[in-house]
């Protein structure tokens, strides 16, 4: 007797890996390709992106030149002192007043990789409680970042914190981009920037 083995499809489960069209958005030598808002310091150094807070203490973005409709994105950050930031997605900004959707990168238990609307309806979906534990403070993490048409899925090394479907953000326009939260006392270390473009 023959037998079929079946095996589970966890298409939303697993985290995309990296290969064939991805590419580098940050050089890991300037800032070439990005533009910056707002008083807070952005700078590189050896072969990493930093973002730490200026003497304002105010709300900081590093955006993306090019915008980006549907992608995934994948980076690693490593959280240095308070570590509030994160990563915004079809976004747009006059001054330091962004518009758009971000993807948390936070202290512990803050919810890193829930999806939060700035200037909008707030936190749109947390990940759950036992989840929080996979950042690492103060050690390198991975995050990647689907987007695609109006759903949103988030991993964090290697495990899928949140997947969102949304209208609002499927009607959504605008370029990628990093944040210093307000506050001061804020570092983070980026490095390993690499995106694909979707269809």
């Amino acid at each position: 007797m023959k037998y079929l083995l079946i095996l589970p499809v966890c298409v939303l489960l697993a985290a995309v890996p990296l290969g064939k069209g991805f590419k580098k958005i940050f050089n890991g030598k300037d800032l070439t390709g990005w533009n910056i808002h707002g008083t807070e310091k952005w700078y590189v150094e050896n072969g990493e992106m930093i973002c730490e807070s200026g003497p304002d203490k105010q709300y900081g973005y590093l955006s993306t030149e090019k915008s980006y409709n549907n992608f995934i994105l994948e980076l690693s950050f490593r959280q240095e002192a308070d570590g509030n930031s994160g990563v915004f997605i079809r976004s747009g900004i006059e001054g330091t007043r962004i518009s758009g959707w971000q993807v948390e990168i936070a202290p512990p238990q803050k919810h890193t990789g829930g999806i939060y609307e700035s200037y909008g309806r707030g936190w749109l979906i947390l990940p759950k409680p036992e989840d929080e534990g996979i950042l690492k403070m103060g050690d390198w993490n991975k995050m990647q970042i689907k987007v695609m048409g109006d759903e949103v899925t988030s991993w964090l090394n290697g495990h899928q914190m949140v997947h969102l479907k949304d209208e609002k953000i499927g009607e959504g326009k605008g370029f990628i981009a990093l944040q210093i939260h307000s506050g001061g006392g804020i570092k983070v270390r980026w490095k390993d920037i690499r995106l694909k473009e979707l269809d």
